[in-house]
């Protein structure tokens, strides 16, 4: 039997690095692998679905699932998990703390993103600031023409207005018309306009292990999805991709925790790999359903009290039943 020829469109991660280079393999599967960024990889999956398997934004396919309209199966590799406290940026000359946040402005390039949810989440759980209570301006990071990749319908109490015409939200921030900025990016602001913008957290890595320690939830950022046609024709596939996924990331921790020579281009590498294992345990990057559960229920009401999903999805509306199991020896 011939092997299925399929697209992968996925980040440049080390986790996927083993199937790029050939050590780990798909069951069934011929891929031809894309490294492209999540931007582009998100806009040409949710408006063409150009992609066989492909990395997608957690929040999107919510949304799309709660519409009925998901071109994909989710499949629970989660390629992208980031904490995200050193993603709000703000005018340091007028907010000092979250509270401070309260009726103002903050930018952000689409409402609907994972990280902007995760955000909103923690800002009203640990610090009491609801979304009704900031008013949300909408624009490209660097390109004033960026588009919201999908339709959103929120609640009226949600305020949502666009940038003007011409203006970034990097742009608004440095000339002081909002208060401030998230995205899974840093403003894209050069020279002296920078002098009052720094991060909302003085201390971004300290909340973040302090959010952890209150809630062991390491944010999921990004999941990745088997086209619903070809999963549906083989039903065997999406437990092969998720198989896959899972050994490559295993592999690619067992390289990383060999000393010899440092993997990456940063010092302290062994150290901080060690911190964060005695931290979040020596699966801390954990895929599958059976680890993250609560992680995902936590996000789904979430980004249903937010205004985002219609109705409250579940995980195992969203993930392929196939992958919830794996057998053992």
């Amino acid at each position: 039997m011939s092997k299925l020829q399929l697209s992968v469109a996925v980040g440049n991660y080390d986790r996927c690095r083993p199937l790029f280079d050939g050590d780990v393999r798909i069951d069934g599967v011929d891929p031809v692998f894309m490294q492209l960024s999540p931007e582009e990889i998100f806009f040409r999956a949710f408006r063409n679905a150009e992609f066989d398997i492909c990395e997608l934004s957690l929040s999107s396919s919510v949304v799309k699932t709660a519409n009925g309209t998901l071109p994909y199966v989710g499949v629970p590799v989660f390629l992208s998990r980031m904490f995200r406290h050193s993603a709000f940026y703000v005018r340091k000359d007028r907010i000092k703390r979250p509270g401070d946040l309260r009726g103002k402005k903050v930018g952000l390039p689409e409402y609907q993103l994972t990280a902007m949810v995760w955000i909103r989440a923690f800002l009203e759980q640990d610090y009491g600031v609801a979304p009704e209570e900031i008013t949300w301006v909408r624009g490209g990071i660097s390109d004033a023409d960026r588009p919201e990749k999908i339709a959103l319908d929120l609640p009226p109490s949600i305020r949502l207005i666009d940038a003007p015409p011409g203006k970034t939200i990097s742009a608004l921030l440095a000339e002081g018309e909002i208060d401030g900025y998230i995205a899974p990016r840093a403003p894209d602001i050069r020279g002296g306009a920078s002098e009052n913008i720094g991060w909302l957290f003085d201390d971004p890595m300290a909340e973040a292990i302090a959010y952890y320690r209150r809630r062991e939830i390491f944010p999921i950022m990004h999941i990745l999805g088997v086209r619903r046609t070809i999963a549906e024709a083989h039903p065997w596939l999406p437990g092969a991709v998720f198989k896959a996924f899972a050994e490559a990331k295993n592999l690619c921790l067992e390289r990383l925790l060999e000393t010899s020579a440092c993997k990456i281009t940063m010092p302290f590498a062994d150290e901080r790999l060690h911190h964060d294992m005695a931290l979040m345990g020596r699966d801390f990057w954990t895929y599958g359903i059976d680890g993250n559960r609560h992680v995902l229920d936590d996000f789904l009401a979430q980004h249903h009290r937010q205004g985002l999903s219609s109705r409250r999805v579940t995980i195992e509306e969203l993930f392929h039943p196939a992958t919830f199991e794996q057998f053992t020896i």
